[in-house]
């Protein structure tokens, strides 16, 4: 099996949208927000995954040069100014605040102009991680869960109430938890009380299950940046409470999502969370739902050794190969499926 990476999935619109940004035209992502519409979870991964794509060029310049009343390309450009503000964050450029502050104020335009859209305030919850000092005060309010330190809460509500249980704006406030100027040790655990918080609460179906999976494999990412991995650390994903959420998110988001709405990311992760914690049958079910896509993640990230796309991929695919083995003797849902 070979698996296939990329960033739009099985939307095979948005393949086709992203492949002609690239191409630098712009009509394709014009026509597939269109026919988006309202549908906010969907709104807000196709412009994320357009964004990334269209941040390298000009083409959506060029698009609002076309059609300078058009929202969606208003909105676009928010995205794509958040996105190089980050990108610059990450490689240290002196430019970032100047870049922060076109993203800021793109982002407060378009939710001006459309406020029942919950995509610009994820525009705003994305640039927080940039202000790890907390130096905004939207940016260090507190939230009702009194284990959680103070944080952008405020934008989270503003993008719920528009967007309930929005997966990229609960991924951005991981983010902005990680990137606060606070202790290692106190950054880690706050992503874990948030990640288990909002699994308490988060109803079924909803991807917003998976934040402790995702909040068990930053604790690998940060170890492996350390140059050292704890001997018990895959040990804990067979243990309480990981165990407990990650079995919760197999029943209640995986099988009661729709199929075609769980993103390969998630099921990428839950995969692995099952693999590690030897509940083979059910991650050979989620490795059969994702087939042919995968996801770099958290592959590279759990793969001890030396960081490499290659071992990444290596670990994908015997964690693969052992669950489908395993299911085929043991478990006769996956064997006959497949």
């Amino acid at each position: 099996m070979r698996p296939v990476y990329h960033p739009a999935g099985a939307d095979d619109e948005l393949r086709v949208a992203l492949g002609d940004l690239q191409a630098v035209r712009w009509l394709s992502a014009r026509d597939i927000l269109a026919r988006t519409g309202t549908h906010w979870p969907l709104r807000t991964f196709r412009t994320q995954v357009l964004a990334v794509a269209a941040a390298r060029s000009d083409v959506v310049s060029a698009w609002l040069a076309e059609e300078p009343e058009s929202y969606d390309a208003q909105v676009m450009q928010a995205r794509i100014l958040a996105e190089r503000a980050l990108r610059a964050h990450r490689q240290q450029y002196s430019a970032v605040a100047h870049l922060e502050a076109g993203a800021r104020q793109a982002a407060l335009l378009a939710a001006h102009r459309a406020p029942q859209d919950p995509v610009p305030w994820v525009c705003l919850l994305a640039l927080s991680q940039i202000d790890s000092r907390q130096m905004r005060p939207e940016h260090r309010e507190w939230s009702s869960e009194p284990m959680l330190p103070s944080g952008p809460w405020g934008l989270l509500h503003n993008v719920n109430q528009r967007d309930p249980c929005n997966r990229e704006a609960f991924h951005r406030v991981l983010q902005f938890l990680l990137a606060r100027k606070a202790p290692r040790a106190a950054s880690l655990a706050a992503v874990f009380d948030f990640g288990r918080w909002v699994a308490s609460w988060a109803p079924v179906g909803s991807p917003l299950l998976l934040l402790p999976v995702y909040a068990q494999v930053e604790q690998c990412r940060q170890q492996l940046a350390q140059g050292r991995v704890d001997p018990l650390w895959r040990r804990q994903w067979v243990e309480e409470p990981t165990l407990t959420s990650t079995l919760k998110a197999f029943n209640e988001w995986f099988l009661k999502r729709d199929p075609h709405s769980r993103s390969v990311a998630d099921m990428s992760h839950l995969a692995s969370a099952l693999w590690i914690s030897h509940n083979f049958v059910e991650a050979a079910e989620v490795f059969a739902a994702m087939e042919p896509y995968a996801s770099r993640e958290p592959w590279g990230s759990v793969a001890e050794g030396p960081s490499t796309l290659d071992r990444g991929e290596a670990l994908f695919l015997r964690a693969r190969r052992e669950s489908l083995s395993f299911a085929r003797a043991h478990g006769p849902r996956v064997a006959a499926s497949h």
